[in-house]
């Protein structure tokens, strides 16, 4: 017989090896084969692969108390083992030996902790029995010894293990823990022999056992004989029965006879049941097939019936009703029968979206009759929109046509009348529903209908703005004021540019509060009306007119609202910006002409009084600046070109002025102040009286333009006579600084200039009072002025020796420069006041005269004491009390 794996030194070491570090000892090694198999029924040997493990009982001491295991260890690809599982033998529940397998090798371990109790729990395969009790009897005695208790014990025989359990005693080592040192010692098997009866059995199996042998006299240890008797015992009993089974024939015949005529009745039952089986079976079929019949006509029936009810939907959807057919076709627009034509109109645009695709199913588009009917409606359609579209256009006309023709709607001699859209508005509002009907139906029908709207107000407002221009001018009583305002005039000319004529500047406001507001309400009507798609003009609480204080109409308002209510479905926020440019094309037709009435009153207003096209020019700003909405592009055209119409006749009027200014250079010789220097003054005074608004850049542009050509004409005028230049730029100068104080102190652009003209007259000043100081003492300075020039050269102390410098020549010159010094001052104001005409200029002239002479003394004093040291001549001190003293 081979060895055991159990005794196998070498497997014992491997297992320590694969634990080490765990301070658990080995107590037996054996080699097992695993498999898997089934809650509640033994597998087949051989269903499942076995795999080869090794099963190794160590105990590990903690403190007083010792803990044992059951590991599973499992081979490496090297083949080295290495651990696979570790069982805790204190849950030890259940030890059940495997009956399906005849070699009894095979048994479970049940644990009680195992997380998992869906999954069967391994099985064991020993190689031999012995091997399979000597594990067994392994894990009996360690539960015994450390834990106290015994698992459960399933499918073994309690008599076999007990006489296994005798037979094979081979000694054990254990060792023992004594005071010198753990000491070896033997002992059999005996000595750690389980009693298998007791332990392996359950109480009443035990009180049996008891009651059965107290019916025999011998003892415990006579287990052969006692075995031997009761297989003889055994075998008496089933001898016995047999007998009685042989004595009992006649009846087991019956019993046979019995059974056989039960066996046919069974047999004749199977049959019947057979049959009725087969008719029962084709019954079932019969009856599954009226049930599927059943089932396809009911769907059949509920599909008719849903199939009936959508074409009646679809013919609804078809079915034109004869009242909407008669009122698209030929019915009237009065305005009694307009509610009657929306009506019509809704439904044939609720009936023609109702045949598109995204409303309609697709599988009806292609249908015959929804293309037929789609056919008629778009017939009808047609139809519809080319007798509105006559109608608006020939009643837009007609409604203009009666104002027309009623002259009570314009102005008329000596009555200036306000134009009154109010009714045209209301008549108009009749239609504006259908006009959004119409733009639902075909957009394109919108425009010969906007340019027919355009043709007629058109006539009409140009109609009511030339009577009311002509009207305008003919009551406005205003004086004429001169263009002459920079060059000499008469008496009567002076007289007129000082006359009123506030008047023309009222008429031109008056103007445009009338008609700028009624453009603009027009703009704005009309963009409604004509279903544009652009934001509201005025915003509620805005301005639209530029006038702050009140309103063209008060009804203005009001024919505004409601327009945009006409269909809440095309009421956008934002702009469409081809409608946008679509507009601004249509208010270019509306409003076109118009401009040349205005252009009338700013040219007359210019004829009257050009310094007017000042205020024109702000009251035109201020109309500007408030048309911010997209439907006023046209009459914020407008008011650009106005605006560029006064800018352009303003500039006409500086350029005449300019070309006054520039007359004056042709005469011969001028002299003293130019007649447009206090002239332009005046000018200034009246054009800063004039300033509305945003026109302070028009007049601050004038104005350079009037300074520049007035300085750059004096310098002409100047550079005819050079030896009177500097005089007549001096006194021109100074009457500009004078006559502009006042302004320049309030206008930056004439303070700019004021500071310019200052400048030249200071260089002025110092031109001809440096000629008329070299004029009388030319000897003095010119001496000075060499040794000035020879400074750069050589030394002071060498200068004395110099030629023409020398201490004689300085005396002589003295002698004729400084003698009758009185004298020659007396000529110099003389000569001064000889040319000036401004006579008020000649105090402060003297004053800077008397101050430059004194200068350029002093520094020739300077000179002569540091090249001529002791030469004497006069001291400054004496030149400034002589010159007091004049």
């Amino acid at each position: 017989m081979a060895k055991s794996s159990a005794d196998d030194e070498e497997l014992r070491r491997a297992c320590e090896a694969a634990i080490e570090g765990t301070k658990q000892q080995i107590e037996m090694s054996i080699r097992v084969a695993k498999s898997r198999g089934a809650w509640g029924k033994s597998a087949k040997l051989g269903r499942q692969m076995a795999k080869p493990r090794v099963l190794a009982i160590s105990m590990k001491q903690k403190g007083q108390r010792t803990k044992a295991f059951l590991r599973v260890l499992k081979y490496s690809n090297g083949g080295v083992l290495e651990p696979a599982k570790i069982y805790k033998l204190k849950h030890l529940s259940k030890v059940e030996v495997i009956t399906n397998d005849p070699s009894g090798c095979t048994f479970t371990l049940g644990f009680d902790n195992l997380r998992s109790q869906s999954v069967a729990p391994p099985q064991w395969t020993m190689r031999n029995i012995d091997d399979r009790n000597r594990l067994l009897m392994c894990i009996l005695n360690m539960c015994k010894d450390v834990l106290g208790r015994l698992p459960k014990v399933v499918g073994i025989d309690v008599v076999e293990m007990a006489l296994w359990a005798k037979e094979n005693i081979p000694t054990v080592t254990t060792q023992k823990n004594v005071q010198d040192g753990p000491v070896v010692a033997t002992v059999t098997e005996s000595d750690l022999k389980v009693t298998v009866e007791r332990e392996l059995v359950s109480q009443a199996e035990e009180e049996d056992m008891e009651a059965l042998l107290g019916t025999y006299v011998m003892g415990i240890g006579e287990a052969e004989a006692f075995s031997e008797r009761l297989k003889r015992e055994l075998q008496a009993l089933e001898a016995a029965n047999v007998h009685a089974i042989l004595e009992t024939e006649p009846l087991i015949d019956e019993v046979l006879q019995g059974l056989e005529a039960a066996t046919n009745c069974v047999d004749d039952m199977d049959e019947w049941l057979g049959i009725f089986n087969v008719k029962l079976r084709h019954m079932r079929e019969d009856i599954e097939s009226i049930e599927t019949r059943n089932n396809n006509l009911e769907m059949q029936s509920v599909n008719n019936k849903a199939l009936i009810e959508e074409l009646d939907r679809l013919l609804e959807r078809l079915r034109v009703p004869s009242e909407y057919a008669a009122c698209l076709t030929g019915g009237s627009f009065d305005e009694a029968r307009m509610l009657q034509n929306v009506e019509a109109c809704e439904w044939l645009t609720n009936a023609i979206q109702g045949l598109e695709v995204p409303n309609l199913d697709p599988i009806y588009a292609n249908l015959r009759a929804v293309k037929e009917k789609r056919a008629e409606l778009e017939k009808l359609k047609t139809t519809f929109v080319k007798r509105a579209s006559e109608f608006l256009r020939n009643y837009f006309s007609s409604l203009v046509d009666f104002m027309i023709s009623d002259k009570s709607y314009f102005s008329q001699r000596g009555q200036l009348k306000r134009p009154d859209h109010a009714d045209l508005r209301y008549k108009c509002r009749t239609y504006a529903r259908l006009l959004q009907h119409l733009k639902s139906l075909d957009k394109s029908c919108l425009g010969p209908l906007r340019k027919a709207y355009c043709s007629s107000l058109n006539l009409l407002l140009r109609r009511e703005a030339r009577e009311f221009a002509n009207e305008l001018r003919a009551s406005t009583k205003a004086s004429k004021s001169s263009t002459f305002w920079l060059e000499a005039a008469t008496a009567s000319s002076q007289s007129s540019n000082t006359a009123d004529t506030s008047s023309v500047s009222d008429a031109y406001a008056k103007m445009l509060t009338i008609f700028i507001p009624l453009l603009v309400d027009e703009s704005s009507f009309f963009a409604h009306f004509m279903c544009f798609e652009v934001p509201a003009l005025v915003p509620p609480g805005g301005v639209a007119n530029g006038n702050k204080n009140g309103s063209y109409d008060d009804d203005a308002n009001d024919d505004d609202l409601g327009i945009m209510d006409i269909d809440e479905n095309d009421s956008k926020g934002g702009k469409n910006s081809a409608d946008l440019a679509a507009l601004n094309e249509s208010l270019q037709d509306l409003l076109n002409g118009i401009q040349e009435d205005f252009y009338a009153v700013v040219d007359w207003a210019y004829k009257i009084d050009p310094l007017r096209c000042i205020s024109m020019h702000g009251i035109t700003e201020r109309y500007l600046s408030g048309q911010k909405a997209d439907a006023a592009g046209f009459v914020r055209l407008l008011l650009g070109d106005l605006e560029s119409r006064v800018s352009m006749q303003f500039a006409r009027f500086v350029d005449e002025a300019c070309h006054q200014i520039e007359r004056n250079e042709r005469n011969v010789r001028q002299m003293g102040v130019l007649s447009y220097i206090p002239r332009f003054a005046t000018l200034a005074t009246r054009m800063e009286q004039y300033i509305q608004g945003q026109s302070r850049d028009l007049v601050d542009q004038a104005y350079t333009k009037f300074v520049s050509i007035m300085f750059v004409t004096l310098e002409k005028i100047g550079q005819t006579d050079p030896k009177y230049a500097d005089i007549f730029l001096l006194e021109n100068y100074a009457a500009f600084q004078n006559s502009l104080y006042d302004l320049a102190n309030v206008v930056p652009t004439l303070a700019k200039f004021y500071h310019q003209a200052s400048e030249a007259y200071e260089q002025a000043c110092t031109r001809h009072i440096s000629m008329i100081i070299y004029y009388q003492f030319e000897r003095l300075f010119q001496y000075a002025r060499k040794i000035e020039d020879l400074m750069y050269t050589i030394t002071p102390e060498e200068i004395p020796f110099q030629l023409g410098l020398s201490k004689m020549d300085l005396r002589k010159m003295l002698k004729s420069s400084l003698s009758g010094v009185d004298k020659s001052i007396a000529a110099m104001y003389k000569k001064l006041q000889k040319n000036l005409t401004s006579e008020e200029l000649l105090p402060s002239l003297w004053d800077k005269c008397k101050k430059e002479f004194l200068d350029k003394y002093d520094s020739f004093a300077q000179l002569v004491a540091k090249i001529y040291p002791s030469e004497n001549i006069p001291s400054v001190g004496e030149m400034r009390d002589l010159l007091a003293s004049m």
